[in-house]
């Protein structure tokens, strides 16, 4: 009989806190983790892990932490992301915008399809394949969730959430180790070199020097343009959803960024004022200070809660199955969408998340990222285009492959 172990939220979000101190700590002490941009956030996360998986399994008892403040903090991220979002810079990325999705859209069904292949290798329904394809992986486990039941009683798989949940727990822990090797590869291979001429749009590099002073009411100012955008989105849910239309919540928050920061980006320039001008600039400097605590805690909550014993069940087929998808998207994302998006700099940063989301999901994009400008410098335009294109467009899309999937 196994015992639980609940962990109240005020201790969850404390012991957050020290595994992200340990996850940045290690990673300013190994100069191999740097070189391969391993995000700080996996580091005490996987640590935390493995520590709840052997209490698991030495003594019986499973720890579970109270993590509901984890999807308030995705919120304020991808609200800052909004905020930090030029009209006109969106504009201009029109094009990368729409061949990214096209990409997406292709790659989508190649999950599916690998999924399915695999699944019928192994003598199981077809369509359990999906459940390991964009359901379970560049849907997250919202969306395995919300499938699960049509598969456990219309077509009658009884294993497809344990096949789900599994199937996105290592897809989760993959997408955090292949982004940044994907980015170091691709610059050597193609002799890209670093854009350290611009500021970080989240975090700082590993190799600054310089102290980064942020005032007490640009913290402030920034929590404040957080909160209306937030509040923005909320109604914008309300509405969207009124409408018929059922979009993540964290979307709504980035339209209601965007609409606020280029209100607000209209009004100084109208103004002129160099101290508004100045309260500005310090207001973004405490948004991107918010951001990389946000994310961070987000994604180290989000390994945290990992139950790897979970993974038991159908451990031959999870093993085939997600090496092989791991493979896909390596393969898709170095030779395809790499040379589709410019075989630049930015199309690295932007490899780097598009590995993360085809098997983990937006914030693990970010988070691969952000881990790979810390090394080699600011991507600006990767920033705009792909949480656009994973965190909105994609969520459509992914929504009625499977649904085709399904009836077929």
């Amino acid at each position: 009989m196994i015992d639980t172990i609940e962990v109240v939220d005020f201790v969850s979000f404390t012991i957050t806190i020290i595994l992200l101190f340990i996850g940045k700590f290690v990673l300013s002490r190994s100069r191999v983790l740097q070189k391969y941009s391993l995000p700080e956030p996996v580091i005490g996360g996987f640590i935390c892990t493995l520590v709840v998986a052997l209490v698991y399994y030495l003594f019986g008892k499973e720890i579970q932490f109270n993590l509901q403040v984890r999807d308030i903090l995705l919120l304020y991220f991808f609200a800052g992301i909004g905020l930090k979002a030029d009209i006109d810079s969106l504009l201009n990325g029109g094009k990368p915008l729409m061949v990214l999705l096209l990409l997406a859209s292709v790659y989508i069904v190649l999950q599916n399809v690998l999924g399915i292949s695999v699944a019928t290798l192994f003598g199981f329904d077809p369509k359990a394949g999906l459940m390991t394809g964009s359901i379970s992986l560049i849907g997250g486990v919202g969306t395995t969730v919300a499938w699960a039941p049509t598969f456990i009683d219309d077509l009658g798989i009884a294993n497809a959430m344990e096949l789900g949940i599994a199937a996105n727990t290592l897809g989760l822990i993959s997408a955090c180790v292949i982004g940044g090797p994907i980015a170091a590869y691709l610059m050597k291979r193609h002799a890209i070199s670093a854009n350290t001429a611009h500021d970080l749009d989240i975090g700082m590099a590993h190799t600054s020097k310089k102290d980064i002073s942020v005032d007490y009411f640009g913290v402030l100012r920034a929590w404040l343009w957080l909160n209306v955008s937030l509040i923005i989105g909320y109604f914008l849910d309300l509405s969207l959803e009124a409408a018929g239309l059922k979009l993540p919540m964290f979307v709504a928050c980035l339209i209601g960024g965007i609409v606020l920061g280029n209100l607000g980006r209209w009004i100084l320039t109208k103004l002129r004022s160099e101290e508004f001008n100045t309260y500005a600039e310090d207001a973004e400097k405490g948004l991107s200070l918010i951001q990389d605590i946000c994310l961070g805690m987000f994604l180290t909550m989000a390994l945290m809660s990992l139950k790897l014993w979970e993974l038991q069940g159908s451990v031959g087929y999870l093993a085939v199955v997600m090496s092989a998808q791991v493979l896909l998207s390596i393969v898709f994302t170095v030779w395809v969408v790499f040379r589709a998006m410019g075989k630049d700099y930015e199309a690295a940063v932007m490899c780097a998340g598009f590995g993360g989301v085809t098997l983990g999901s937006t914030a693990t994009a970010i988070v691969n990222m952000t881990a790979v400008t810390q090394q080699y410098g600011a991507a600006h335009k990767a920033f705009i285009i792909l949480p656009l294109v994973c965190g909105f467009f994609i969520d459509v899309v992914n929504a009625l492959v499977i649904n085709y999937f399904v009836t077929w």
